[in-house]
């Protein structure tokens, strides 16, 4: 595997970005992994260079860059999610298209990556990024994934409920039966909305699970639904990056 942290200058700030792929001889499908809200971590570039070995060029940037360097969350430090939840504030679903939009202008000057042909996976935080990257960038985004996302369908123009007639390629999104940032009934709506708008894609809840189920440094964590979000995920992306 080859794998490198750079810098990337958006026109708003130096965005540092995690990269691996595997070594190749063909330029290979981007897979844009966006950080939840605790931080671009370790947890979150091992779970980068997992998607990466199943033969993806995989790009995780720091969508906190235009405030802080780098932010890891401290999840025994009441200060450190105060800070958390102030930075959450200041990055937006456009902001974020934005910046993929720069990652794909890196990508293509790479001879590794296919930034032609696209996966988006969110998580809390940046599930309804993932949504709106989909819409936003519908000539290149074949399949994009929301892990419990916040903010799917709520009264703001830019939810991502009101673009998902735009989106061309397959989501999913994936929703803990226990959140107490996004309510089941903000689920089912966002669920309608896909339907109304004959969006390619499923929503999926997790019965008896809690937000942040799909990761272990939580105490929310849960193996089986882990291991099905890895199952679904992967499937998802090789059936509309790989095939064909």
């Amino acid at each position: 595997m080859i794998e490198r942290e750079i810098t990337i200058e958006t026109g708003e700030g130096s965005m540092g970005t995690f990269i691996v792929h595997p070594e190749t001889d063909t330029a290979l499908p981007v897979v844009v992994f966006l950080m939840d809200a605790p931080g671009k971590r370790p947890l979150l570039h091992d779970m980068a260079r997992r998607i990466a070995e199943n033969g993806y060029y995989v790009m995780l940037p720091h969508l906190y860059y235009r405030v802080t360097d780098g932010f890891i969350l401290d999840f025994d430090s009441e200060e450190s999610r105060k800070e958390m939840f102030g930075l959450m504030m200041q990055v937006g679903n456009a902001m974020v298209a934005r910046d993929v939009g720069v990652l794909f202008d890196h990508a293509a000057a790479d001879s590794a990556a296919d930034p032609s042909t696209v996966g988006v996976v969110g998580y809390c935080m940046s599930g309804p990024f993932a949504m709106y990257v989909a819409a936003e960038h519908s000539d290149r985004v074949r399949a994009a994934a929301s892990w419990y996302g916040v903010r799917l369908h709520v009264d703001t123009d830019d939810s991502p409920h009101r673009r998902l007639g735009e989106i061309t390629g397959e989501i999913y999104v994936g929703a803990a039966e226990h959140d107490d940032f996004i309510s089941l009934d903000e689920v089912d709506r966002f669920d309608a909305a896909m339907t109304e708008a004959d969006t390619n894609g499923r929503v999926e809840k997790y019965w008896g699970n809690h937000h942040g189920f799909a990761f272990d440094d939580r105490p929310a964590y849960d193996p089986d639904a882990d291991a099905q979000h890895w199952e679904i995920t992967l499937d998802l992306f090789d059936r509309n990056l790989l095939a064909g």
